[in-house]
């Protein structure tokens, strides 16, 4: 028998062997990182970022949008570090809002916004802004003059306060909370002169409200006799400063 017949069958075999080897070797996945490695062992291993650069600016007045101008300054520590950071009360200077009233003659109804800065050694850093979340100064009042809106630090809080004279006054307690600031409780004091008919006080950390009524029909200023109720709050929502669009527009009256 021919040697080369016999032997025909061993090549076909080390043919089809060597097909598998190479169709096998070719299906093998590529060799993993080893930063891939780790994030198939721990899916919840976010990619590292990269330290945010801060914006250091010498003055205040270099944090001022385009069209805006300073309104009011004030000054305060809020971030509890000792040093007193500064309060930009802003105001747009959009030629358009400046009005002719047929009482009150020229009034700017340019809406007022709000830059927190806090203080570095070389200068200021941006804490929040708002730009326009606060009415203009020359808002139609009724009967009686616009609320007065006054800001102002003390002991780490942000305080936002509008008073209405002889009708009361409402204010509004903030706290830094990285990267914001956190309304942390809601005040309000409704009035008939000097004597006051209620008053609500709101602590958005404990979930509680309070509400005062005088039942003391016909009392003289310092004579009202006040019911409390007090109850939880209906909601927990957070409100950061520079989320909201109109302070006029904050309602927690179903809270």
């Amino acid at each position: 028998m021919n040697k080369n017949i016999l032997s025909l069958p061993y090549f076909k075999w080390v043919f089809i062997i060597s097909l598998i080897v190479n169709y096998g070797c070719s299906k093998t996945p590529k060799k993993q990182t080893l930063n891939e490695s780790k994030r198939n062992l721990n899916p919840t291993l976010k990619p590292q970022k990269e330290n945010p650069i801060i914006d250091i600016k010498k003055e205040p007045a270099d944090f001022l949008p385009n069209g805006y101008v300073i309104f009011e300054k004030s000054y305060g520590d809020l971030n509890k570090d000792g040093v007193d950071d500064c309060i930009l009360i802003i105001k747009k200077t959009d030629q358009s809002k400046i009005i002719t009233d047929e009482y009150r003659g020229k009034l700017d109804r340019n809406r007022r916004g709000i830059i927190i800065l806090f203080k570095k050694n070389e200068g200021y850093e941006l804490a929040s802004k708002n730009y326009d979340c606060f009415s203009s100064e020359n808002e139609d009042g009724g009967v009686y003059y616009a609320p007065e809106l006054s800001v102002s630090a003390e002991k780490g809080n942000l305080y936002i306060h509008y008073a209405h004279g002889r009708y009361g006054y409402w204010s509004y307690t903030f706290r830094y909370k990285n990267p914001d600031f956190e309304l942390i409780g809601y005040d309000e004091s409704s009035n008939t002169g000097p004597v006051i008919n209620s008053e609500t006080s709101i602590n958005f950390l404990t979930g509680k409200k309070l509400i005062k009524v005088n039942v003391n029909e016909g009392a003289e200023s310092g004579e009202e006799k006040f019911e409390n109720t007090w109850s939880k709050l209906q909601s927990l929502k957070n409100f950061n400063l520079s989320e909201i669009k109109d302070f006029d527009e904050l309602d927690f009256s179903e809270y």
